[in-house]
């Protein structure tokens, strides 16, 4: 595929171009980063050393957690970095790499997302079956195929990105890279690719959000069968899973299913999923979670026992 390199290098204007509020963007958004990082790491560490978060609902937990870690990843450090700088240069190779990883590791956070749900209607509505259909296999499966998956919506991103024409204006309005914002740079009709892009992002997101929702309406609708005790868990659950459906969702919808027009309000729509919800997720899942909470004591537990033993030894 031929590109076009007469631009070598993009400007992000970042959130603000005030110096006293990107120095409170860099606050701010360091310690939600930070937060997201160590939060999901926490999990992540938790799932894998416990045994009694075997379940396929943390088996997919764990990559949630490793997708929302790679995802702010993706656009937090850049943000960070350029909060402090006088000039926020980034390279056309490193333009394109932002946004193959901004959107292979949101997809994951899709595909995650929609066999959580999966995991919850099997589990609440076919009890009976939910070991042999939820089975260690078809989870490995399933995962396997979210990241082929995303790897090829990824991939036809980057193809879209690398056949746009640059002719000069280099200013990109956002804090990262993104098609939405380079269709405003492109020096030709950008009418096809946007189309392609709603049908692509557009539509996983739509009809993503529809699934998910109509699957924890019909788990709720059938809540109603079930004990007063089995009801509160099981709503518990879904109410984790709904607010961060919710929260990633609607701001996804509106970014990448509209036409090709950005508005002054999308930087801030747009840190609602890329940063806002990889720092609430950990939050949420463990918060709401005794399992997850107990998992975490105990395993912090071990590990000052361990680091007391190991001084005692030290002494003697």
């Amino acid at each position: 595929m031929q590109q076009n390199h007469s631009v070598t290098e993009f400007v992000l204007l970042g959130l603000t171009q005030d110096p006293m509020t990107r120095k409170m963007v860099y606050v701010i958004f360091l310690i939600f980063y930070v937060g997201t990082v160590v939060g999901n790491s926490l999990i992540i560490v938790t799932i894998k050393s416990s045994w009694t978060l075997g379940s396929p609902m943390y088996y997919f937990l764990f990559y949630l957690s490793l997708a929302d870690s790679c995802f702010s990843t993706s656009t937090a450090p850049r943000l960070l970095v350029d909060s402090l700088s006088a000039k926020k240069v980034i390279s056309y190779n490193e333009c394109m790499t932002q946004v193959f990883a901004l959107h292979f590791f949101g997809c994951i956070e899709v595909f995650v997302l929609i066999l959580m749900a999966i995991d919850r209607y099997v589990a609440i509505c076919k009890p009976l079956r939910y070991p042999t259909i939820m089975s260690q296999q078809v989870c490995t499966i399933l995962i396997v195929l979210a990241w082929i998956g995303s790897f090829i919506h990824s991939i036809a991103q980057i193809i879209l990105a690398l056949r746009l024409p640059f002719c000069g204006p280099n200013l990109i309005d956002h804090y990262c890279c993104d098609l939405q914002p380079l269709l405003e740079l492109a020096c030709t009709d950008t009418y096809v690719i946007n189309v392609l892009l709603v049908s692509n992002s557009g539509v996983i997101c739509s009809s993503s959000f529809v699934i998910l929702m109509i699957s924890y309406f019909v788990i709720l609708h059938s809540l109603r069968n079930h004990s007063a005790e089995g009801r509160k868990k099981a709503l518990s659950t879904c109410t984790s899973h709904i607010i961060v459906v919710i929260l990633f969702f609607v701001p996804c919808i509106f970014i990448y299913t509209r036409p090709p027009t950005t508005f002054p309000m999308d930087k801030i729509v747009a840190v609602f999923y890329t940063i806002g919800t990889p720092f609430l997720n950990p939050l949420i899942y463990t918060l709401r979670n005794a399992e997850v909470k107990n998992a975490m004591r105990k395993l912090w537990c071990i590990k000052i026992i361990s680091e007391s033993n190991r001084r005692i030894d030290g002494f003697g």
